[in-house]
């Protein structure tokens, strides 16, 4: 193990059966152990200061509910205001084996990476075990994710097993990242504006007796949208505020012409139906070229948009260099 100070973060709400369990797990490769109590009504914090024997423990307590990112952040800070090097973020759930934090930090050390995340999806045969409710929806939300945050390699995007360098994450927007469940995905957002490097890490799916908060049917419109507001500020931000290639001119282009052979051929059809007369083939054609063209350049786009993955590391660019590229 190199000399780096590695700090675990572990955001706790509801999570009182397990959380002791957790630390005891945590390796003496780690040096500090931040317990964020998120206003829990079962007292986590306080339970955790009165069992627990591990030194390394420092309890903290939020005087209101901030969610996993707002509990996270606090983490973060402390971790940052100690001078912790790379910093890991475990759930108090027991879902996530502590024993897996070498294999996350490994990266780091190594400057391979800036961001490690957990991948529940690379081992197919551990993949039936997974409740195939959560495994489309996870599907699902890596697709959207990949649009919105650029990392097209990378998927099971809700894990919350990751770590991170301190050097990436005090150039993080603390109050503008998400607090609550969509805090995962919009980190990877965030992280892609500094074109930081994040790597997937392989682990295991572990359910036990825990019940989780996230109900699909209430943030399932609130996804939807803050992907779409991602999206947008990614593409601005990577393709005409930093920098500008073909690319940059594929996207627009292909946009209009798309939208504008559907409009073309949609009110000439609605035309021809309500006259009862044969559309002619060159309005046909005329309709048609525009569609064809316009989802070529968008397919184009976004085979560009697929290279164009961070490759390396901002934790090792030179400082002055940092502070251009931080939004």
């Amino acid at each position: 193990m190199s000399n780096k100070r590695i700090a675990v973060v572990i955001p706790c709400y509801r999570v009182r059966p397990h959380i002791l369990g957790v630390i005891d797990k945590i390796g003496s490769e780690v040096q500090r152990i931040y317990v964020v109590d998120d206003c829990c009504p079962d007292g986590s914090g306080d339970f955790v200061k009165t069992n627990s024997l591990d030194e390394r423990v420092v309890v903290i307590r939020h005087q209101e509910n901030q969610g996993v990112g707002g509990a996270v952040m606090t983490g973060y800070q402390a971790a940052i205001n100690q001078g912790m090097d790379i910093i890991v973020k475990v759930d108090g759930d027991g879902q996530m084996d502590p024993s897996l934090i070498s294999s996350f930090i490994d990266p780091i050390i190594l400057g391979e990476a800036d961001y490690t995340k957990g991948n529940r999806f690379f081992d197919l045969e551990e993949i039936r075990a997974m409740p195939k409710v959560r495994l489309f929806g996870n599907a699902v939300l890596s697709l959207m994710t990949k649009l919105s945050s650029g990392y097209w390699d990378l998927f099971d995007p809700t894990n919350g097993y990751t770590a991170i360098h301190a050097d990436v994450a005090r150039h993080l927007p603390f109050k503008k990242i998400s607090n609550r469940y969509f805090f995962e995905t919009d980190m990877l957002f965030r992280l892609n504006t500094l074109r930081a490097v994040v790597v997937d890490v392989p682990m295991s799916a572990q359910y036990g007796d825990e019940v989780s908060n996230l109900k699909i049917s209430k943030i399932i419109g609130e996804f939807l949208v803050k992907h779409a507001r991602n999206f947008s500020k990614r593409i601005f931000y990577n393709y005409y505020l930093r920098d500008m290639s073909l690319a940059s001119i594929e996207l627009p282009l292909g946009v209009f012409l798309l939208l504008f052979g559907c409009g073309f051929g949609a009110y000439h059809w609605v035309y021809s139906w309500q006259e009862g007369v044969a559309t002619p083939v060159g309005t046909i054609m005329l309709a048609a070229l525009p569609v064809l063209m316009g989802f070529q350049l968008i397919l184009a786009f976004l085979s560009y948009d697929i290279t164009n993955v961070p490759r390396r590391p901002f934790h090792k660019l030179p400082r002055y260099f940092k502070k251009m590229v931080k939004i």
